[in-house]
């Protein structure tokens, strides 16, 4: 059965945060349900659809920008109530409006995340956990990084409270009390966390994660060890995922998985008998989706996706059909139902176009007096700035209210801006003068009209840092510009990982000196990415990193006066070391530096890069190779006198051209990756090489593995 979805708009609140809009319960089955959502200017609303009009049931003054909003109420009954988190405080609505709770947190940081369960509260800021249960403390718990999302298994299912937080490092922790029971690695950062089902599965136990890089999963938490049970990669290459809801969208009595992405994207998965969920449906929208919810809203009997977006759309995805089959007589009554409809909308049309046309003379005149006075109008920018494992690049997401005009890129440390497909806006570079200035960079991208939503590709190389700066300008008067700025850190090019392989051949870099353990602590994190912001709890912590371009992997373990930092990579070594003492006479600390250089991991490391150049440097030789092919089938009117090799290249060109495209300056980057590799190798030993540079560079246009080896052992 084919999945058919119409979209309806209901209506625009203002910019909304992830997880706060909800379907209230239905009185019967399959009515039409209100809808309830809080946005960034604190006001909650609830409405209803009337005769295809939303109509207000209740709308709160504005106040502080609301972060979630959740459903509760007396465990095993309708969830009536409404929850929001605002600040510190939470606030308490019925479905009619009336406050009934307003309670101030003991939260030093704003929250952001929240779940309801019976009396049950759990809350968490940035880095804190706090469990309330009627309004009282309960249970605290200290992060070692961001917490994003927090769920508590269904304690009519699961008989003791299991409080989940998913974390920034790639973990979910499980909790018991104030205590971590286990740790879940999950593939990617977690943004949201929902029980199957809605209720956790049979079990109870059963969990959906999302995460940043547009991974889904679920794992069972059970009391010993948990269990992966199926996870699906994010092969299209879409979106992070935002929100996620259990519903039967498709009618044939099995729940489907509703998922909502930051590009937009709205997906549908079904089970069809499957152990695994299947795509059934997807439909881009032109702006992040913030919340989903499957039920009924627009029209009795039909269901449908609600979603509700960046800019506070709220939006239906629903199976009413768009052309109603109508019995005779019935089709003036539609007609006239849909003319009375348009003459309506026409009249609101005229009506805000008579008021911008009022507003607009009244700016002018108020511009020309004496008395006048500017101000700027604010507007509210989304934006993410992610390392993409599969490709080695920076993803920057930038995401406005309103729409886009332009974009400037600027950036003081040497990157690649590389293309993206989903980008349609024109882009234009400036000459920069990188001697005098430090400006390595300067790009305009103009966007097209209505483009709300702008996503770049940015590749960096590791040993250069500084500073990449965008500076965002809207469609609004008067002209007005905000500055996004972004780290590109000494090692940007490593990820965090919680397993490293200990049998590999590792250099160590070793500092000692008069150092506290939040002052190394500061030297990583400005190092390298994926650190927490705040020192981890506890007198010693241990990081472990995987470098997406080349697999290489690092060791960071530190505390109070020392730091001991391992890698099968020289030049990481060298990265840090030459970062770290750079660092440390900034603040006039005295550090001790030691080394030792393992040549093994020389040869290790040029086996990594192997495969990589070798594949490039035949991608380049065939693409060299098409256009003289072409020429000769032309000529000869045929291929057939070819060997397979050569026909195999003309069948293949387009994807070869296109593949090339997607890899501008990738290798040079791995005869840079080399060369730096060499230079290091000699530097810790104290022998400058850069003479024989130009040597090595003509070993690796006539590239023979062994032939690089035995160079490097040589020199």
């Amino acid at each position: 059965m084919d999945l058919n979805l119409n979209r309806a708009d209901y209506l625009q609140v203002g910019v909304t945060s992830q997880k706060t809009m909800k379907l209230l319960p239905a009185s019967r089955h399959r009515t039409t349900q209100k809808v309830v959502i809080g946005d960034h200017d604190g006001v909650v609303m609830c409405f209803g659809m009337k005769k295809g009009e939303a109509v207000a049931v209740f709308k709160t003054l504005p106040g502080q920008k609301i972060a979630r909003l959740e459903l509760g109420g007396v465990l095993n009954t309708p969830q009536e109530k409404i929850f929001i988190a605002a600040g510190s405080e939470i606030r308490g609505f019925t479905k009619r409006g009336k406050q009934f709770l307003s309670f101030e947190t003991n939260l030093t940081e704003s929250i952001k995340a929240m779940h309801i369960s019976g009396s049950d509260l759990f809350l968490s800021a940035s880095y804190i956990y706090n469990h309330y249960c009627d309004c009282k403390d309960q249970h605290y718990y200290l992060s070692g990084d961001k917490i994003n999302d927090v769920i508590c298994l269904p304690v009519e299912s699961v008989p003791r409270i299991t409080p989940v937080l998913a974390c920034q490092d790639r973990v979910l922790r499980v909790l018991q009390g104030s205590d971590v029971m286990y740790e879940v690695e999950v593939p990617g950062p977690p943004t949201v966390l929902a029980l199957h089902n809605g209720n956790g599965g049979d079990s109870g136990e059963d969990l959906l994660f999302g995460t940043s890089d547009g991974k889904l999963g679920l794992v069972q938490i059970s009391t010993s060890k948990p269990m992966h049970k199926w996870e699906i990669r994010n092969e299209k290459k879409r979106g992070g995922i935002l929100c996620v809801d259990s519903f039967d969208i498709v009618g044939d009595g099995v729940k489907d998985l509703l998922v909502g992405r930051d590009d937009g994207t709205v997906e549908v998965y079904s089970f069809d008998n499957a152990y695994e969920p299947a795509l059934r449906f997807d439909q881009t929208l032109s702006e992040s989706v913030t919340s989903i919810q499957g039920g009924c809203v627009g029209k009795d009997g039909y269901d449908e996706i609600v979603v509700s977006t960046y800019s506070g759309w709220v939006t239906g995805l629903t199976t009413e059909p768009v052309h109603k089959e109508s019995g005779p007589g019935e089709e003036l009554k539609i007609n006239q139902e849909m003319q009375n409809k348009i003459a309506s909308l026409r009249g609101e049309l005229e009506h805000l176009q008579y008021k911008v046309l009022q507003e607009r003379e009244k700016y002018q005149q108020s511009s020309q007096s004496s008395k006048a006075k500017s101000a700027v109008p604010s507007f509210s920018v989304n934006d993410k700035f992610t390392l993409n494992k599969d490709d080695a690049s920076y993803s920057l997401v930038l995401e406005v209210q309103t729409a886009i005009d332009n974009v400037l890129i600027q950036s003081d440390v040497p990157i690649d801006l590389l293309d993206v497909d989903k980008n349609s806006a024109v882009v234009s570079f400036s000459s920069c003068d990188s001697e005098s200035n430090d400006n390595f960079l300067l790009a305009t991208y103009r966007c097209q009209a209505n483009t709300t939503r702008l996503e770049l590709k940015i590749r960096s190389i590791e040993g250069q840092y500084g500073t990449l700066q965008a500076y965002v300008t809207p469609r609004i008067q008067p002209k007005t510009c905000q500055v996004h700025q972004y780290q590109i850190k000494p090692l940007s090019l490593h990820q965090r990982t919680h397993f490293i392989d200990h049998g590999r051949p590792m250099n160590t870099l070793i500092l000692t000196g008069q150092f506290s353990f939040a002052e190394v602590h500061s030297w990583v994190f400005f190092c390298l990415p994926e650190v927490p912001e705040k020192p981890p709890a506890g007198e010693c912590v241990t990081f472990y990193f995987q470098n997406t371009f080349l697999d290489t992997q690092l060791e960071s373990t530190y505390r109070k006066g020392e730091g001991v930092f391992k890698s099968d990579n020289i030049s990481t070594i060298s990265i840090l070391k030459d970062v770290l003492s750079k660092e440390a006479t900034k603040r006039k600390i005295n550090l001790n530096i030691s080394y030792e250089i393992n040549e093994v991991s020389v040869k290790h490391t040029l086996k990594l890069i192997h495969p990589k150049l070798e594949y490039q440097l035949l991608l380049a030789k065939k693409v060299q190779l098409i256009d003289a092919l072409k020429e000769l089938q032309v000529h000869e009117g045929n291929t057939n006198f070819l060997i397979p090799e050569y026909r195999c290249i003309l069948e293949e060109a387009d994807h070869l051209q296109e593949e090339y495209k997607k890899q501008p300056a990738h290798l040079e980057r791995l005869y840079g990756m080399i060369t730096d590799l060499f230079i290091d190798k000699f530097k810790f030993k104290g022998t400058n090489v850069k003479t024989k540079v130009p040597l090595l560079l003509e070993i690796l246009d006539s590239y023979d593995q062994n032939a690089l080896i035995a160079f490097f052992d040589a020199a």
